[in-house]
């Protein structure tokens, strides 16, 4: 049985950040199959020309409902003691549109109807903000802030274990058909959050009593620098992975494409551990910055690369500052505010990396992509990050 507060130890609750494992788990595969079939779907409906502007509509209309979520989600916590409740409405609506969207890929919509897909699309992806942000938020109710990087390494090492299984998930969704697939992610859902609750009873998630030296209301220009940190590293991450996996193939063409983006997952999953330990000892602000400045670095170098053998040791580097970087990003956000701000300060960062890949899909959709802007643009995110952490340190240290 968990302690009560006054007897509580602070140690990491293994068993309830297991559960909200899980559940992102089940998130990055209902992610994988809507980002497969999408496309797919609205090709066949014949809105090829909306397939491309949706995700960009959607990424826009994430970077300012994030933040609302998560403020919402504070208001939640404060009123019943904990966010399961938010979690469960938006998981429950999430399922059920993948449960129409499955019925909806049997029938042969035709004329005005055909437009209930793109809608229940845009839908879904607002249901799962709802509930994605206030679940990683979960972690300060589940480890002390100063352990909060090694709770977080059990989340990057199951996000980078799913994320490199893409090409083989992507087989076996393509064999089974969009209605299964999406029968099946609703299903993943509603399992991801059962062993979520089941494993974290609302008594267990009394709040850890640390960042009590912090307002409870940051200042309005810490909160947006939060933001403009979460759109540089967003950036820096797509823009790693969306050009330099080809940069590097045609260094050593014998690679796919798809191993080469597999790889830097599964190499930030293997490393999260070490790298939670790292920056649970050297601190967020650091780790942080070593991520993305190893990242911008490490594309520069690979540019002027004309060794084939090295290839491998730009996997391996990269994938090492993907899981620097998000081993410490979510932590950095939760340790720079209160608890009763800890929504807030995770839906801002997710609306930076939202705004983020919009930007980069503008920029794809109209073919101002070279592998030269990426790294340029790179390095520029990685300045104004930089900066933002500098200011924020001299915020709470004044």
């Amino acid at each position: 049985m968990v302690k009560s507060f006054d007897s509580r130890p602070t140690e990491i609750l293994w068993r309830q950040v297991w559960g909200l494992a899980a559940l992102l788990a089940a998130i990055m595969l209902s992610w994988m199959a809507y980002s497969f079939y999408q496309p797919k779907i609205l090709q066949k409906l014949k809105f090829g020309e909306l397939a491309a502007w949706l995700g960009i509509i959607q990424g826009l209309l994430a970077t300012f409902i994030e933040p609302f979520v998560g403020r919402f989600s504070d208001r939640i916590q404060q009123r019943w003691g904990n966010r399961l409740p938010m979690i469960s409405v938006g998981v429950i609506l999430a399922g059920l549109i993948f449960v129409i969207l499955s019925l909806l890929m049997e029938q042969h919509l035709q004329g005005g109807g055909r437009w209930l897909i793109p809608v229940l699309m845009t839908v879904w992806v607002i249901a799962m903000i709802i509930f994605r942000g206030p679940a990683i938020a979960l972690l300060t109710q589940l480890a002390p802030v100063t352990e909060l990087p090694q709770a977080n390494a059990v989340l990057v090492f199951v996000f980078g274990l799913i994320g490199a299984i893409g090409p083989f998930f992507n087989k076996f969704m393509d064999s089974i058909g969009a209605s299964i697939t999406f029968l099946l992610g609703a299903i993943a859902l509603v399992i991801g959050a059962y062993i979520l609750r089941s494993l974290t009873p609302p008594y267990s998630l009394t709040q850890y009593p640390l960042n009590e030296d912090l307002s409870s209301n940051a200042p309005a220009l810490l909160l947006f620098l939060i933001f403009v940190i979460g759109l540089g590293a967003g950036l820096e991450v797509n823009l790693l992975m969306s050009m330099f996996p080809q940069v590097l193939q045609a260094q050593l063409p014998g690679l796919r494409l798809e191993f080469i983006t597999s790889s830097i997952l599964l190499v930030s999953a293997m490393s999260s551990v070490i790298l939670g330990e790292l920056t649970a000892q050297i601190g967020t602000n650091k780790v942080l910055l070593l991520g993305l400045g190893s990242m911008t670095g490490l594309m520069g170098l690979a540019l002027l690369n004309d060794i084939d053998n090295l290839v491998v040791a730009y996997i391996l580097g990269f994938g090492v500052s993907y899981g620097l970087l998000f081993v410490s990003m979510i932590p950095f956000c939760l340790g720079k505010v209160s608890p009763q701000q800890a929504g807030l300060a995770t839906g801002l960062y997710f609306g930076g990396c939202a705004g983020a890949t919009a930007i980069v899909a503008i920029l794809i959709k109209y073919d101002f992509f070279t592998s030269l802007l990426a790294f340029l643009l790179s390095e520029l995110a990685f300045f104004i990050a930089a900066g933002c952490v500098v200011i924020i340190k001299r915020i709470q240290l004044s």
